[in-house]
């Protein structure tokens, strides 16, 4: 509950006047403070310092994968920090967590994806790919290939490569002078993605980036062969294939990796959120033993590129941890099978309330698009979140480019019960917004 020595008031004076949320509405939080003050976690569950209970929808940022409140990774965090909390990995220094996660991480990765550079998160996963693939041509001795093609809808983070790749033109048009050399592509059709190539040139790209599911743009499934179809084109045009895992590794779509649903490897895959399911700050980019070969065969000189927590002891031993109890919890199976009941429960209320279009989920990965472009009332999306947080469910719209979509993405532990219990409090709130309009 509140400390004593702060009254909740004195909390949300505070939050107005000296914190600058990310990704939030500015005039909002200046009028009303923060929506919760988050206070406990367990399970599926969050608890703010009134003592109200939600069910976490959205595993917080897509990354709570085994659930809050784990004291085992608390453990695993003291006893590391006991140890040795911190040391640089820069000039080949190194300590054993970040050995063994580079190692776990191998042997769980697609392909032949062997080598990791790690880094605080996914925005830093994003940018270190690109910088990594532009240096590979470099060192191939082919400059000039440098243009990093990405897809529409998507979402790479937020720092100025990843801003510059993300397919969400909002997010572009924050800043006024993006990054150099980045191409958006449709992101359903191979044959687009082919065009784009021809027409600016192979031998001036450098890679295309994709997520397996689009997660922040509104949950896209990609079609059955679409990076089948990916694969071959790069290979035909000597491009690098990088996956943007962030969101979609560690179990979220109910394999290990998203890209395992479609058959194929990457060159690249970037990494971060549930790969400590957020109890600890952790990216990375892992690279094709090929590519891996390359580098050592044709540097010369200094790696520059790194982060001061590149290889974070404290992070690596509680990703470590995490990654056991993905493994022994069976959780990967678990999203696998409660992702099909997911899906299962949104076509029910598809078919009930006339107002949703579509609905779809790969794991624990879905979407509720609704259908709502005669209304003069704009996206209702938004209406019916904070009706469903009312009623007890953190969930979120995507309202980008004209879109009007509810998405989730609970944890991976969560079971029926509780799938049950999301499915009713998503339906009411659809419910009681429709009968508004």
């Amino acid at each position: 509950m509140i400390a004593n020595e702060r009254t909740y008031q004195d909390l949300v004076e505070l939050d107005k006047r000296h914190f600058l949320h990310p990704t939030s509405p500015i005039q909002q939080q200046q009028e009303h403070g923060p929506a919760y003050i988050f206070s406990k976690g367990n399970g599926v569950y969050l608890e703010d310092i009134h003592g109200k209970k939600v069910i976490d929808g959205m595993s917080s940022l897509w990354n709570v994968n085994i659930g809050h409140g784990r004291k085992e990774l608390g453990l695993a965090a003291m006893e590391q920090m006991n140890k040795l909390a911190f040391s640089s990995c820069f000039a080949t220094f190194s300590n054993e967590p970040a050995i063994r996660l580079a190692a776990k991480i191998a042997e769980v990765a697609p392909g032949d994806l062997n080598t990791t550079f790690f880094t605080s998160g996914g925005s830093e996963a994003n940018d270190t790919a690109y910088k990594l693939a532009r240096h590979y041509w470099i060192l191939r001795g082919q400059p000039e290939k440098k243009k990093i093609i990405s897809r529409i809808k998507s979402y790479h983070g937020v720092a100025m490569g990843a801003t510059s790749a993300t397919g969400l033109k909002p997010f572009r048009d924050f800043t006024n002078s993006l990054a150099p050399d980045f191409y958006h592509t449709d992101n359903m059709s191979a044959k687009a993605l082919e065009d784009v190539i021809i027409s600016e040139g192979p031998d001036t790209i450098a890679a295309f980036i994709a997520e397996p599911v689009q997660g922040a743009g509104g949950v896209h499934i990609a079609p059955e062969d679409y990076f089948k179809n990916v694969r071959t084109i790069c290979d035909q045009y000597n491009i690098l294939f990088i996956t943007d895992e962030v969101i979609t590794g560690f179990g979220r779509t109910g394999k290990y990796f998203g890209i395992e649903h479609y058959g194929v490897a990457p060159d690249l895959m970037c990494f971060a959120k549930g790969v400590t399911s957020g109890y600890a700050q952790l990216g990375g980019v892992v690279i094709s033993e090929k590519i891996y070969e390359d580098f050592k065969r044709l540097s010369t000189g200094t790696l520059l590129h790194g982060y001061t927590y590149s290889g974070h002891p404290m992070a690596c031993a509680v990703a470590l941890k995490n990654i056991e109890i993905i493994e022994n919890e069976n959780l990967i199976e678990n999203a696998k099978n409660m992702g099909e009941e997911l899906l299962k429960g949104f076509r029910w209320i598809e078919g009930e309330r006339e107002i949703v279009r579509n609905v779809r989920a790969l794991g624990l990965m879905g979407a509720i698009e609704l259908n709502s472009q005669q209304l003069t009332t704009g996206p209702v999306a938004p209406l019916i979140v904070n009706e469903a947080a009312k009623q007890g469910l953190i969930c979120r719209s995507v309202v980008f480019d004209g879109m009007d979509i509810l998405v989730f993405a609970p944890p991976l532990s969560i079971n029926k019960q509780e799938i049950d219990r999301l499915v009713e409090i998503i339906d009411r709130a659809i419910y009681t917004i429709g009968t508004t309009l």
